[in-house]
């Protein structure tokens, strides 16, 4: 029950990253952004489904909480610190995004949204991070060390690369073209930081364990499969190809297949020292019970995400922001 369960914190995790994961880029893309109608566009793109999206983090905390108490209980005072800046910075976010949809042109709730996202995913960042880190160190500030800025600059690049790979997907003309040019950049510098990620991984306290050829295996094959679609990405996101959701596809196929490959060279190992699926997670009868529940709600936020994105599959064009149309109101 506690793999079962711990397939759920995966599937979570997955879909946070690639649905606010875009999200996030999009608001940090708009700090760098000159032109003023193309930041209220990038904003629009967001205000479509970020709530949905979002989701996927509550449902994350909620599960880890009740399937992992022991580890919970462990990670989360290192983690307070970063944790609190990213709740900060996404509830700062969320309100930003309406009033700039709501009340066009609001230049500064624009400049709040973006550098809220950017806030957002550098603590997001550390916060990953303290996977890593040895927690018998007893202080909020424990976890937060050399790997956690590596970390953090990381998911912010990955972040950015998945946000120009959905607007060149959803938007039209300069900002098609810009998004296509600056996501290149950006995956191309996701992709070198990942790699030194990997590298460094082993000089914390929690090295990926790779002692059984089984395991090298599966973690070299599905890093070749992230590598697949990453490359994609870079040689399709500054094409002229009608097919524009090639990039985003390609980055979504990386996400997947280097999340696998890093539980793969960690299981059963959540975080250290030795916590492990087996002596962190709450007896079965409530797993039991609390699967009930949750196996109710993954598939309606599943369908919401699904008709939300459905409803908006149409290019975001320029002239739909010229005549009031934004991306709440339609």
């Amino acid at each position: 029950m506690a793999t079962i369960w711990f397939l759920l914190i995966l599937l979570c995790v997955v879909m946070y990253v690639v649905l606010d994961g875009y999200d996030l880029g999009i608001g940090i893309a708009s700090l760098i952004e000159p032109d003023a109608s193309c930041r209220h566009e990038m904003l629009e793109q967001v205000a479509q489904a970020w709530d949905g999206n979002e989701t996927w983090l509550v449902l994350l905390g909620v599960s880890l909480w009740a399937g992992f108490p022991a580890a919970f209980g462990v990670m989360l005072p290192h983690a307070y610190v970063p944790v609190i800046v990213m709740l900060f910075g996404l509830i700062v976010r969320g309100v930003s995004v309406e009033m700039a949809s709501q009340t066009h042109p609001a230049p500064r709730w624009e400049r709040a949204f973006g550098a809220a996202s950017l806030v957002a995913a550098l603590a997001q960042g550390v916060a990953v991070a303290t996977l890593t880190a040895d927690l018998t160190v007893g202080s909020a500030f424990g976890g937060i060390g050399w790997f956690s800025g590596l970390s953090a600059v990381t998911v912010v690049c990955g972040y950015l690369a998945l946000g120009y790979a959905y607007m060149k997907w959803k938007a039209t003309g300069e900002l098609r073209v810009r998004a296509g040019r600056r996501g290149t950049v950006s995956a191309g510098l996701a992709s070198v930081l990942l790699v030194a990620c990997l590298l460094a991984v082993g000089g914390t306290a929690t090295p990926l364990r790779l002692d059984s050829p089984a395991r090298s295996i599966a973690f070299a094959g599905l890093l070749l499969f992230a590598a697949g679609g990453m490359v994609t990405s870079l040689l399709t996101l500054r094409s002229a190809s009608p097919y524009d959701g090639i990039p985003l596809a390609g980055l979504v196929t990386a996400v997947v297949a280097l999340v696998i490959a890093l539980v793969v060279a960690r299981y059963p190992v959540l975080a250290s020292p030795d916590l492990t699926l087996t002596n962190t997670a709450a007896p079965s009868g409530t797993l039991a019970f609390l699967a009930v529940g949750v196996g109710l709600n993954v598939p309606l936020i599943l369908f919401y995400n699904w008709f939300a994105h459905h409803a908006f599959r149409d290019k975001l064009a320029a002239n739909h922001l010229s005549n009031g149309m934004t991306g709440v109101d339609r």
